[in-house]
């Protein structure tokens, strides 16, 4: 599932190409793609036209295009879906779930999902953000992020610290990928406690976090496979620069240990055993 930094790639591309757009037209090829919006696709359909795309926005892994100042076009893309700028009259994607055009005849924006995990509505704004997601915590890259809370949280919770890392509520935009590869440059555990955590260690992790998912967003995000493109239908490079996250059985950068990986939430956790000690193994005392 696409994370904070491939996200933030597609919102910039949508940013360049759609602000102060006016959509003249809304096809919904498919209704699961808009099963969020609980009208149904006619009425999202109808409800769009006409309107005018202000400047995407992005809480960890929604996106939200603002019509004004109360409502705005809320997407997440799921597993597998893509928001692609195309050119009138190009050849249609075969997962085309939406097409979108607009009156002044340039290019069309389209949402293509072969496994139709994620979708569009449209939703009420509160306070800027749409309703359904107030609750999304913001994330690491965020100026309003607030450092004091999140420590405080993190170091407080039972749970282990991959499992802290993916509670949206608590901090947003970071997934299995960006988790692993976060705690393996701050040598912790996934399975450590956060009650375990010191606050240097917690703070280390939080300055993790932000490195590796900034230098992510620097080259594009992570793509393994065609499913995550952005807007052009490019794919990121920050498979190459991974550490962690899907090299089990390679040696480590640092010790030369051989990643691990285990079992975790229905996915995989990747980790040094050597640089990564579980809890118990040479853990210095929380102060």
């Amino acid at each position: 599932m696409p994370e904070l930094p491939e996200v933030e790639v597609v919102r910039r591309g949508l940013e360049r190409w759609t602000a102060g757009r006016t959509v003249a037209a809304v096809e919904a090829l498919h209704p699961r793609a808009i099963r969020r919006h609980v009208a149904g696709p006619d009425d999202f359909a109808a409800r769009l036209v006409g309107r005018t795309l202000g400047v995407a926005q992005r809480r960890g892994k929604y996106l939200w295009v603002p019509l004004g100042e109360d409502e705005a076009v809320l997407g997440h893309l799921g597993m597998s879906g893509q928001l692609l700028i195309q050119p009138i009259g190009a050849p249609d994607e075969k997962h085309l779930r939406v097409r979108i055009t607009f009156t002044d005849d340039g290019p069309e924006l389209r949402f293509v999902d072969q496994r139709t995990f994620g979708g569009l509505s449209l939703e009420a704004l509160k306070d800027g953000v749409p309703a359904t997601i107030v609750h999304i915590a913001r994330d690491p890259l965020d100026p309003g992020f607030q450092d004091a809370k999140f420590l405080a949280a993190l170091r407080a919770k039972n749970t282990g610290v991959k499992r802290a890392l993916l509670d949206q509520s608590l901090i947003s935009g970071v997934g299995n990928i960006y988790a692993d590869e976060a705690l393996w440059r701050a040598r912790l555990h996934f399975d450590r406690p956060g009650t375990s955590l010191t606050l240097p260690e917690a703070k280390r992790l939080l300055t993790a976090a932000r490195e590796v998912m900034a230098e992510a967003l620097a080259v594009g995000g992570t793509s393994f496979d065609a499913l995550y493109v952005n807007v052009n239908g490019e794919s990121g490079y920050f498979s190459r620069s991974l550490n962690a996250y899907g090299r089990a059985g390679q040696p480590c950068g640092r010790c030369a240990t051989l990643i691990t990986r285990v079992a975790f939430m229905n996915r995989s956790s990747y980790f040094c055993p050597r640089c990564q000690k579980a809890a118990g193994q040479n853990l210095v005392a929380r102060s």
